[in-house]
């Protein structure tokens, strides 16, 4: 099903085929967000040779006869047919097609698309865990699994190590020391026996599996009560261990004693009251640490599962042994928890109700932001520095939030809902910071803090035209050789760098041309000599000549500021009406089509009662920031600019960073670039334009002229990075070459004396 209002067929089978046949959709398959460019040409130029006359080589991606083979290489001179080829590839380069898995989900690709919002977010449906990877799958096992017998060296890896280290000995002794407490007790005494094996389970629970027994085998123990019931029985390789459901009760049995319900016990009690009690303090910060540490998730399901289900079994039902045996009939024990491995690096695609778990364990931080900011003002048990660095750290979840409310919401509603959502929300994040950070200044008659959101502006700027692209292009090209991306969809976002940037600075350049520079010390070099030189030092360009800033520069800035939307908008219906065939988005075959087909994760009134907290929440917090700033702009050693352009620019984007290079990782360098570009088109034409309208309204102080570092940086970066841009291919030394120009940029900024009056 296309979403483009393009049709999608082409005069020539062989240069396109349409969308609907099934294998031009294979390749999407392994890309949902993108595509194979190296198998596209492949294939066209095997479309090209249809008889025996010509071979397709699929590691160079060009055309070549046989008869300029030899045994040993492959020339590479092309078959006539080759331009046939690349004309070929230019007509499908000139179309992005996406494969989504319904509708809610090309919803939110085409909003990705054509408004231009930072919304690269998780799924906003849940996705059929039958499709997921078993690598996935493993991820949300509940460790009830068992698996076929497995080596003692697939069990020794470094997280299990790890696991001995941060985890096993403690909470082993923990269970050690609860087990001596049932047995001074007398009638925890079984709850002793079953500490005393749960405590060398936990030292080392890899390869071992506790399992709750079933009637059948517990009757057979009480018959002989001087059996041990531990007999190493049949190996059995299936999934999971479940009751049989063929078990049925059997007749009591004159003169065995009756088994005392669970909570008609003393033993029950004692072990509630001393002994579990103990354990879930113990079994909590195991828990806490191992989710917080992300890639130990395992282990934290582990502790929840024993606090939760098996220490609340009676303890003769509970029973120890290796994931590979079973206790005499497998039917009559159910597996438990079966762990084979404490930490796992893929965990960092795992969610919760949606939202990756970086997020989630970020959220606390929020809390403790507002706690430590508002309760302790006199900072006796903080300090501004910390107060300012957790602030800063709880804009990170909070604007993952907000992106997600966004997309949400613009997925599940029609065009119109959909544009007034992102054209509300969509830079709320950093509007929301730079506010406030003036109207503080403002209040303090501190100009300083102007200066340090122009330079976080700008910061932010240089981060997604150099930093963004450059280090997505190295992570995805040391995967991938050379990445393709459609260098049309990259030349209108060019276009829209260029116009933003010449008129963000044009004010600046006017003043320049035609301002007064007036400096505030100036000696004479040579002594008593009126006419030699001078060395002047802080100087500038005089803005109080009423004549020029009223009557010149700021219509100027009003002008700029009025005409940066209207190209915005332009774009928006570039990419909307006009060249929507630029954006050929596809629901993927097989997969309900509708609404009420896809279960999403957030309802669109959830997703606005999120939004709205999240926004206030981040309001707050950036309150918290700018109040503490300043300690951390009065460093000696460290210039005002290079704070703005780095900590105030770059920690909020980078829920973006971390989606630009998993793009790249999937091979669709295309929407890491997008991610980038996206940002910085939308810093210039919608952020600082309602900062202008803002401080017309309420006088703040902002004016929009920039210092000579932030104008030649900027200017110079968009050059750069079109240049690099235009081939369409990108790989990891073109990446480094941005990153190190941004690093060298940072440098400039380091060592930059503060800016006058700071």
């Amino acid at each position: 099903m296309s979403l483009s209002s393009s049709p999608s067929t082409d005069t020539s089978s062989r240069r396109r085929r349409p969308a609907e046949h099934g294998q031009d959709l294979s390749w999407e398959q392994d890309n949902p967000a993108g595509y194979d460019h190296g198998q596209i040409h492949d294939r066209l130029c095997r479309d090209q040779q249809p008889n025996s006359s010509g071979t397709c080589t699929p590691s160079t991606h060009h055309c070549t006869c046989p008869a300029l083979c030899t045994t040993k290489h492959m020339s590479a001179h092309p078959c006539p047919s080759h331009h046939v080829c690349e004309d070929s590839w230019e007509d499908l380069q000139s179309k992005r097609t996406i494969r989504a898995e319904n509708e809610v989900e090309a919803n939110k690709l085409v909003n990705n698309y054509m408004f231009g919002f930072r919304k690269w977010k998780s799924h906003v449906t849940e996705r059929p865990f039958e499709d997921r990877s078993e690598v996935v799958k493993e991820l949300y096992s509940e460790l009830n699994v068992i698996r076929p017998r497995t080596g003692p060296g697939h069990l020794i890896t470094i997280g299990n190590v790890a696991y001995v280290l941060l985890f096993g000995w403690w909470v082993s002794l923990a269970y050690l020391l609860v087990s001596i407490l049932m047995f001074i007790t007398v009638a925890g005494v079984p709850y002793g026996k079953l500490c005393l094996k749960l405590s060398c389970y936990f030292l080392w629970p890899f390869g071992k599996s506790i399992h709750e027994i079933g009637n059948t085998l517990r009757r057979c123990c009480e018959q002989m009560p001087d059996c041990d019931c531990i007999i190493e029985g049949m190996e059995d390789n299936s999934p999971v261990l479940l009751p049989s459901p063929t078990e049925v009760p059997v007749p009591e049995m004159p003169g065995r004693p009756v088994r005392t319900p669970y909570w008609h016990r003393i033993s029950t009690y004692v072990w509630l009251l001393l002994g579990y009690p103990l354990l879930v303090a113990i079994h909590f910060l195991a828990c806490f640490f191992s989710w917080i540490l992300v890639f130990t998730i395992p282990v934290a399901k582990m502790n929840a599962r024993t606090l939760s289900v098996i220490l609340l079994l009676a303890p003769e039902d509970v029973s120890v042994s290796t994931c590979s045996q079973r206790k005499n009939q497998g039917y009559e024990t159910r597996a438990l928890l079966c762990c084979y491995h404490a930490a796992n690096w893929y965990y960092y695609k795992y969610t919760v109700d949606g939202i990756n778990v970086f997020a989630v364990n970020l959220l606390p931080l929020v809390i403790i932001a507002m706690v430590i900011g508002y309760i302790d003002r006199e900072n006796k048990y903080a300090s501004s520095d910390v107060k300012f660095a957790t602030a800063i750290g709880s804009i990170i979840p909070l604007s993952y939030y907000i992106g997600m409310g966004i997309a949400s919401i613009s997925a599940q509603s029609n065009f119109a809902v959909g544009a007034v959502v992102n054209a509300t929300f969509g830079s709320i994040t950093e509007l929301t910071f730079y506010i406030t950070a003036l109207l503080r200044g403002h209040r303090a008659a501190n100009p300083c803090l102007q200066e340090v959101v122009k330079a976080a502006l700008t910061g932010t700027l240089l981060g997604c035209i150099l930093f963004i692209p450059g280090i997505c292009m190295i992570i995805g090209g040391l995967r991938h050789s050379e990445q393709r991306f459609n260098s049309r969809c990259t030349g209108v976002s060019s276009s829209l760098l260029f116009i933003s940037v010449g008129g963000v600075f044009a004010p600046t350049l006017f003043s320049k041309a035609y301002g007064n520079l007036v400096c505030n010390a100036c000696t004479n070099s040579t002594g008593g000599n009126s006419s030699g030189p001078f060395v002047c030092h802080n100087c500038h360009y005089d803005l109080n000549n009423g004549t020029l800033f009223h009557s010149h520069v700021e219509p100027l800035v009003y002008t700029v500021s009025a005409l940066l939307p209207v190209a915005y908008i332009i774009g928006l219906i570039f990419t909307l009406k006009t060249h929507s065939h630029i954006y050929d988005i596809h629901v993927g075959e097989g997969q309900v089509t509708g609404h009420n087909g896809a279960v999403v994760h957030w309802s669109r009134w959830r997703s606005l009662v999120i939004l709205i907290m999240a926004t206030v929440l981040m309001s707050a917090c950036a309150d918290l920031a700018t109040e503490h700033i300043q300690p951390i702009l009065n460093q000696p050693n460290i210039s005002q600019y290079f704070i703005g352009v780095t900590v105030l620019a770059m920690v909020p984007e980078i829920p973006e960073i971390v989606n630009g290079i998993q793009f790249a990782l999937q091979n669709n360098i295309s929407l890491s670039l997008e991610v980038g570009s996206c940002i910085a088109v939308q810093v210039c034409m919608l952020q600082i334009p309602i900062l202008v309208l803002f401080n017309a309204f309420y006088d703040v102080g902002f004016v929009l002229l920039f210092s000579d570092l932030h104008l030649w940086a900027s200017i110079f970066s968009v050059i750069l990075v079109n240049y690099i841009f235009m081939d369409g291919k990108s790989d990891y030394f073109q990446g480094t070459a941005l990153v190190v120009v941004y690093l060298i940029l940072l440098a400039l900024y380091y060592f930059a004396p503060s800016p006058a009056g700071c």
